[in-house]
């Protein structure tokens, strides 16, 4: 066995990476798909040029153009549980998307697993946390997701829709607040930061500083958010988050906030599970029925 010494270093290599290390690999497909919805493994750009990011790409059969759907994780202010994540895959969700004729991407954004690089989302302590700034850095590493995939001959480049989980849809809501023009709706499971403080259930950190953010992305946004909270949600309770998409809609952002039932032990996770996505689908199905089919914008 390793001593504890060299499993600590390797995490630290993970997450600031090595000088000297090999120049990154060419952005594109790292190898065949395969079964099951022809998984692929992918390096997508992210807003740091020194971190390519790694990305799992499910796709239907054919050859498309697919409207592309984007799947943004979860994610936790500890270096080294960050450090050893394993790549966000978000299966059931993607399969269920690629059920609808969607290409579904998830990329793993920098300062997490395999991608490593810097946390460009840090939202600070407890007390001074910068959520705005922390959910603006979330959109962004999805914006350069995106603007590779919706270049690709298979990917319509317009109707594009944000699924995001936790930190993740935080961004998504970010990027409603930034008016996106290829964007046609948001989905958000539980978003928020700061959820668990101190590792304890229903406790957030600055619980206040989070609902001004919300208040911050809303201002100005033109994209639809459904937002999705279970009702055994630990992290944002379904009454903390009703709080937020009242903050987000009270400065012109547009929101359906609906309640999930209970599911499993804690519902926030009920996004990564088969059994949680069966839940959501009659919600899920309605966020997309009216997706807006917008002229393709110029490249």
């Amino acid at each position: 066995m390793h001593p504890p010494s060299v499993f600590f270093a390797a995490a630290i290599l993970a997450v600031f990476g090595a000088k000297g290390a090999p120049a990154q690999p060419a952005f594109g497909a790292q190898g065949a798909d395969r079964a099951p919805d022809r998984l692929q493994q992918w390096l997508v750009p992210s807003p740091d040029p020194a971190t390519a990011a790694h990305a799992v790409l499910f796709r239907p059969s054919g050859d498309g153009p697919f409207p592309l759907a984007v799947i943004a994780h979860a994610s936790t202010q500890n270096v080294l549980r960050r450090a050893q994540m394993p790549q966000p895959v978000y299966r059931a969700l993607a399969a269920w998307l690629v059920a609808r004729g969607f290409a579904v991407l998830v990329p793993e954004r920098p300062g997490h697993g395999a991608t490593g690089g810097k946390y460009l989302e840090d939202q600070g302590g407890c007390d001074e946390a910068d959520y705005a700034r922390s959910g603006r850095a979330t959109a962004d590493e999805i914006a350069a997701a995106v603007g590779l995939l919706r270049k690709q001959p298979f990917i319509r480049p317009d109707g594009i829709v944000v699924v995001g989980h936790s930190a993740g849809a935080w961004g998504a809501l970010a990027l409603a607040g930034e008016d996106p023009k290829d964007i046609a709706a948001i989905i958000a499971f539980a978003p928020g930061r700061g959820g668990h403080a101190n590792d304890l259930p229903n406790r957030i950190c600055a619980a206040h500083t989070l609902v001004a953010a919300a208040g911050e992305f809303g201002r100005g946004a033109r994209v639809k958010v459904t937002w999705l909270v279970a009702a055994n949600d630990s992290y944002f309770s379904p009454a903390f988050s009703r709080q937020l998409a009242d903050a987000f809609r009270s400065t012109g952002g547009k929101a359906d906030f609906r309640v999930l039932p209970a599911h499993g032990s804690e519902g926030h996770w009920l996004a990564e599970t088969e059994g949680g996505v069966k839940l959501a689908g009659p919600e899920l199905d309605g966020a997309l029925k009216p997706r807006s089919a917008r002229p393709a914008s110029k490249r």
